[in-house]
């Protein structure tokens, strides 16, 4: 029986990978509609279903007891959850402690003029933002009306408060290639990261994502045309594999699920705003947290559920974008969490 101590092993699974970094999702509402992540008209999660900031908190702790040393916070939109700051706010009191290194936060940048202050005093020192484009009337679509402006106030805002910035761009045929050598320019010249990541086959959007989807193998060769890339070996937790420019100085991620999902060194697992425990991403693999958290007051059976399920995590995924196929994963990347 696991103890409720401290355990710098006790998430090792059958492959021998240590998972450190969980991925935890704090709604499945988003105030926007991206194209390549979520239907025009979403159903989303009854609020009954989805766990309290309390319930959030105590996962996050029974992880960071199994040896998690990150936490990224996710959604949906997280910012749109009412009092997530204050869950940012418990939270920071493990960092100050030193058992957790890293609190993060993945957002699409709409609500983060009016937090990042908060974030920055909560502990959290970087934040990624989802940016597609810089053409307003494109973002309105990809986004299905959201406005860039709104965006890039927020990007300001982060910058302002002192948190490092990240630009994480979902590769889109017909748009992505357009764009490329603005979004490195607008990123690097203000000393942001640039992420590219593959889009993936995750929940009905109403979209052909074989139409919208661009390899990153394509889109280097294109940037390489401009640009001169040499492989680094920076690691930030996450999937991605980084190159610098030696033009600008700053560095561009690559995370290609579909063309290398280098999963043989996967240190991550991903719990959705409803309490359920995926070690996979592209698998449908589960386990139900939130019974058990509302069973007991006790962390002990939370743990011993947490340490269950990574016995189980499955090697690794195997994405598959086929036009005459349903979704490979039913549920959205919203859902998910990213």
């Amino acid at each position: 029986m696991l103890m409720e101590t401290p355990s710098a092993c006790a998430l090792v699974d059958r492959f021998g990978r240590r998972v450190s970094y969980l991925r935890l999702s704090v709604t499945d509402r988003c105030d926007l509609r991206c194209v390549y992540c979520m239907s025009e008209r979403m159903t989303f999660m009854p609020r009954r279903d989805i766990l309290s900031l309390d319930e959030l908190s105590r996962v996050a702790r029974a992880f960071i007891r199994l040896g998690v040393r990150k936490i990224r916070i996710t959604g949906g939109e997280p910012l749109v959850r009412k009092g997530v700051i204050d869950l940012f706010q418990d939270l920071s009191a493990c960092l100050q402690d030193g058992s957790l290194q890293e609190l993060t936060l993945t957002t699409n940048g709409t609500r983060l003029a009016r937090h990042a202050r908060d974030l920055a005093l909560a502990g959290v020192r970087r934040v990624n933002i989802s940016l597609d484009t810089l053409d307003p009337h494109r973002f309105a679509a990809l986004t299905r009306g959201g406005s860039l402006a709104t965006v890039l106030e927020g990007i300001d805002a982060a910058q302002e408060a002192g948190l490092a910035v990240k630009i994480n761009t979902v590769a889109l045929r017909g748009s992505t290639e357009d764009e490329i050598d603005d979004l490195i320019s607008f990123a690097h010249t203000r000393g942001m990261g640039l992420t590219l990541i593959e889009t993936m086959p995750l929940g009905e959007t109403g979209e052909d994502r074989l139409d919208q989807y661009l390899p990153l193998t394509l889109l280097r060769r294109q940037i390489e045309a401009r640009w001169s890339l040499t492989d680094i070996g920076l690691r930030t937790g996450g999937p991605a594999r980084y190159a610098r420019v030696a033009e600008t100085g700053g560095v561009i991620g690559f995370i290609t699920p579909m063309t290398h999902n280098f999963c043989e060194t996967c240190n991550r697992v991903r719990v959705t705003a409803a309490g359920v425990l995926h070690t996979c991403l592209g698998q449908e693999d589960a386990a139900d947290l939130k019974a058990v958290l509302r069973s007991s007051d006790s962390n002990t059976p939370l743990m011993e559920t947490i340490a269950h399920a990574l016995k189980h995590k499955p090697k690794g995924h195997d994405f598959v974008l086929d036009r005459a196929s349903v979704p490979q994963i039913a549920r959205h990347m919203s859902a998910t969490g990213g």
